[in-house]
This record gives C-alpha cells, sequence and structure tokens, in this order.
C-alpha cells in the first residue's frame, strides 16, 4: 500500500505543479476572477494533500497500520473529488459541480482524523520490541 501511496501523491504534487504553471500563466486573462480564485484553491488543497499522502506514504513503510492505509485511501479519494470537483466547476461553468467539492473535503477530514487515530496508537521502535 505504501507504494501506491507514494507515487500517488507525486503523481498528485506533479499535476499541481502543473495546473498551478498553467492557472499562473495561460488561465489567468482567460477566467474570471472568481473562476481563477476557485481554479487556485483546488491547486492548493491538491497540494497540500499530495504532501500528506507523501507523508503517510512514507509513515506506513516504516510503521504500519490500517489507520495509516485508510487515511491514504481517504486522502486519495479526497485528491480526486475535491479538486476534481472546482476543475470541472470551471472548465464546464456547470456550478452545479460546487455541490460535490464537500463530499471531498469529507473525505480529506477522514483521512486526517485517520492520522490522528494512527498517532494514537502509535508506538516507536523503542517500544516495539
Amino acid at each position: 500500500m505504501a507504494r501506491v501511496f507514494l507515487i500517488a501523491a507525486a503523481l498528485f504534487g506533479l499535476v499541481a505543479v502543473a495546473l498551478g504553471a498553467f492557472g499562473a500563466h495561460a488561465l489567468k486573462d482567460a477566467l474570471s476572477a472568481d473562476d481563477l480564485r476557485i481554479f487556485e484553491t483546488g491547486v492548493r488543497y491538491q497540494m497540500y494533500h499530495a504532501l500528506a499522502l507523501l507523508l503517510t506514504g512514507l509513515a506506513s513503510t516504516l510503521y504500519p497500520s490500517r489507520s495509516l492505509g485508510w487515511a491514504g485511501g481517504f486522502f486519495i479519494a479526497g485528491l480526486v473529488v475535491f479538486p476534481g470537483s472546482l476543475y470541472l466547476l470551471v472548465y464546464s461553468g456547470l456550478r452545479a459541480w460546487g455541490a460535490v467539492t464537500p463530499i471531498g473535503g469529507l473525505a480529506f477530514l477522514a483521512g486526517w482524523a485517520c492520522l490522528i487515530v494512527a498517532a494514537w496508537h502509535f508506538e516507536g521502535p523503542e517500544r516495539r520490541q
């Protein structure tokens, strides 16, 4: 599972950088200020959670746990749904996509909650012997 999380984190991070550059240069004059702000919110949350997924993947290589597995799964779901719905909203102009965005936000929250559980149950190397 760690490999999946690490690869997904790298892909989501790469796409966030590419979309951020695209938004800053190609979309700056093509979008309204409101749509550009929405697009940038998607990119920002994508990068934050790509980093969270990366750390989850690294942690799961050292201290595998069910909670870390769930955290990574929720982060991946959130990374697809939250920024994806914002990008679709801006691209299509259909404001209905905004109703999907909170589902991704809930997935992000669930991922962070799973990290809390994993940390609560964490036993460092000194306690594992």
